[in-house]
């Protein structure tokens, strides 16, 4: 069977989907909402947190509304896949990571309300306290490899049009 560049993204997606969904439920089976667990003293725990906003807790409290734009965004990137370096497999996979990642935080924002993010890097300064980085999941991963992976393809691209440049 071969995949078509649509369906190799829709797998992608899927995988990414799924994953992300395993891996929340993993959490709050395993620890309960608003519990942390230390792996690392002083440098990463896995937490259960709930987040109503969208990276690092923007837009807090406005869940539907960004569930909305997460809906319009994937259609979006599906009408206008064709714009992203979709002819090669790292375009397709690229959008396959964005479209999966998205879908990951959309169904937590239709049925849990919030997204639950369980990945939290942090450190402890002398003076006490605590100084983390914003706690993320799968499809916060997902979201940013894919647009890493279109950044990059894009300036691939542009170097391989640019005048006396040598195409590949």
């Amino acid at each position: 069977m071969t995949l078509t560049p649509t369906k190799r993204m829709v797998l992608v997606a899927g995988l990414v989907l799924a994953l992300d969904q395993f891996t929340k439920l993993l959490v709050l089976r395993l620890l309960g909402y608003g519990q942390q667990w230390v792996g690392l003293e002083g440098f990463f725990k896995f937490v259960c947190w709930g987040n109503t906003g969208a990276a690092w807790s923007l837009f807090y409290g406005k869940n539907k509304l960004l569930a909305v734009v997460a809906f319009l965004a994937l259609i979006g990137l599906y009408l206008n896949r064709r714009h992203f370096d979709f002819h090669t497999v790292g375009g397709q996979f690229a959008l396959g990571l964005i479209s999966g990642g998205i879908l990951g935080n959309l169904v937590d924002r239709v049925h849990v309300h919030s997204v639950i993010d369980f990945i939290y890097f942090f450190i402890l300064p002398r003076g006490g306290g605590e100084i983390g980085f914003p706690a993320f999941n799968i499809a916060d991963t997902a979201i940013c490899t894919g647009v890493m992976i279109v950044f990059l393809l894009a300036w691939r691209n542009e170097q391989a049009q640019a005048p006396g440049s040598v195409a590949k």
